[in-house]
């Protein structure tokens, strides 16, 4: 017959769940290191206001005036003058490499036209592709100009420093001119879904082979490791297809996001991409004792997935340490995969440096499964 609250079997039940959280390492270190890992995150690697993203520059005088707006520009912290462009055509092709994402134009004549009181017209190219990124820097040019030349405009060129500003500032949006969030959004969403599901579905599967018995069946069988990986992840390529054809019908239908680039560009990083979280979901399930501890793995990868891949923050706000980290993330170079593909028109060899990065990354994860599958064997 029970009795009142005791607080010597509510000690003993206490004592058993901190004996058991103890035994389980994995889950109780994914509680302590997921807030952990979120604090740091958003306190420090999240920038909606991104600095020194990365400028080219077509100079078509390179008079005083000329010198003192680069100038004023490049100490503005938000333009980074990384090099030259000459003509629409380099400056098509940096930004489908993803090389820029300001090109700034200065016309032939500049500096005689500010002093005739003419304004000439100072080109800002965007790569409006990603709006968030652009939309601060775009917004403060006008008074980083203004600064810039008003310090130039001495002596007996002081009354030309503007009330109005000698000159206009034509800013041309190029991928995204409207700004459209969907088109910024949905083509990264392809990589954080595949990202998710093709991670937590391998490492879930062979796990679950563990906890029935079943692994030691297949262990007994004289099938190498290589082979038991490639057996197991390839049938998930699959279902990575279906899932690509069901979003690109939604993006392109529903969304009416653009697809400007080459196909075969696409299918190769999606194939790609698809190997490698393959190969991660296998290396968890090297890992992981049980179901629940995989998927606990696999929605850890996915935070920073989301946070440093540039999908929904900036890549270039990041800091330093932020960005070095986001970089060995597969899912970062997915998704400028996808956007210079569908958004800015790409082919093969725009997206040569990503597919370099995923396939070293790709290496890495493969090596250490096979290794940590060699251990479990053992």
């Amino acid at each position: 017959m029970r009795t009142g609250f005791s607080f010597s079997r509510f000690l003993a039940v206490l004592v058993k769940e901190f004996i058991q959280m103890r035994r389980d390492r994995v889950t109780f270190a994914m509680m302590v290191a997921l807030p952990i890992v979120q604090l740091l995150l958003f306190g420090y690697a999240i920038n909606t206001d991104p600095r020194h993203l990365p400028t080219l520059v077509d100079i078509r005088d390179s008079g005083p005036l000329t010198r003192a707006l680069i100038a004023g520009l490049n100490n503005s912290t938000y333009f980074d003058i990384r090099g030259a462009v000459s003509g629409e055509k380099q400056a098509d092709a940096a930004f489908a490499a993803g090389r820029a994402t300001f090109i700034i134009v200065v016309p032939g004549n500049f500096e005689r036209d500010v002093v005739r009181g003419e304004k000439p017209s100072v080109l800002l190219a965007a790569d409006a592709s990603d709006p968030t990124a652009t939309g601060g820097a775009v917004g403060a040019l006008n008074g980083i100009i203004e600064a810039a030349l008003t310090d130039s405009l001495p002596g007996a060129l002081k009354h030309l420093a503007p009330q109005a500003p000698p000159y206009d500032i034509v800013v041309h949006k190029h991928f995204n001119p409207a700004g459209v969030t969907a088109f910024n959004i949905v083509p990264g969403l392809l990589a954080i879904i595949i990202s998710m599901t093709m991670i937590m579905i391998t490492a879930v599967a062979i796990v679950r082979e563990t906890e029935r018995g079943t692994m030691e069946t297949l262990i007994s069988t004289p099938v190498r490791p290589a082979e038991v990986m490639l057996g197991k992840i390839l049938p998930y390529v699959l279902v990575g297809y279906v899932q690509t054809l069901v979003f690109l019908v939604i993006a392109l239908v529903l969304f009416a996001v653009p697809f400007e680039g080459s196909g075969w560009a696409f299918l190769a990083g999606l194939n790609l991409f698809i190997v490698v979280n393959l190969a991660l979901g296998f290396l968890f399930s090297t890992v992981a004792r049980n179901q629940m501890q995989a998927m606990q793995m696999s929605f850890f990868f996915i935070l920073p997935s989301v946070l440093l891949s540039g999908f929904m923050f900036p890549f270039a706000g990041m800091p330093g340490w932020a960005q070095a980290v986001g970089s060995v993330i597969p899912a970062t170079h997915f998704v400028r995969i996808v956007r210079k593909v569908m958004l800015k028109g790409a082919g093969m060899v725009d997206i040569v440096p990503d597919m370099t990065a995923l396939g070293l990354i790709m290496v890495v994860i493969t090596v250490v499964a096979m290794l940590r599958y060699r251990q479990t064997l053992d």
